[in-house]
């Protein structure tokens, strides 16, 4: 159990990192510029979603989706609090400062990117044949040819 929330906590802690570097070279190299700010934005999001993809296909690969959805998903979660509610600490500005809309709209688009990202991962494993099912199945069929039919003598 606490293997698990170790890795879940570095999951949330990796995410939040992602975060964390965006935001400080928006902030170091282009002074706080907007567009600069949303460039960063639209790269974080995505390489958000490309590390969940990558690790969800991963880990398909090796367990059933009740053992490491859980995971990644507390994750993702973990690492949007982070986001929304200390990342623009960083910025010199806080979670609420430009109201309210602007903050569930970052948690509704973070929350899409990680589910988009999550789901493109496992539908690259299922398509590959490389999840867990998948390779279960292969198993399965394998073994039962190996096996010599029995005769039954009447």
């Amino acid at each position: 159990m606490r293997q698990r929330w170790f890795r879940i906590t570095v999951l949330a802690v990796a995410l939040f990192a992602i975060n964390v570097v965006a935001r400080l070279v928006v902030r170091v190299a282009f002074d706080g510029s907007d567009s600069a700010q949303g460039r960063s934005s639209i790269a974080m999001f995505t390489l958000i979603a490309v590390v969940l993809g990558v690790l969800t296909f991963v880990r398909a690969q090796r367990r059933k989706p009740g053992d490491w959805l859980p995971d990644v998903g507390f994750g993702a979660v973990g690492g949007m609090l982070l986001t929304v509610l200390v990342g623009p600490f960083l910025s010199g500005s806080e979670p609420f400062a430009n109201g309210g809309g602007d903050f569930f709209a970052q948690v509704w688009l973070y929350g899409g990117c990680a589910i988009a990202g999550t789901v493109l991962g496992y539908w690259v494993a299922v398509l590959l044949g490389r999840d867990y099912r998948s390779r279960s199945l292969k198993a399965f069929t394998r073994a039962k040819a190996a096996r010599p039919r029995r005769v039954v003598g009447r």
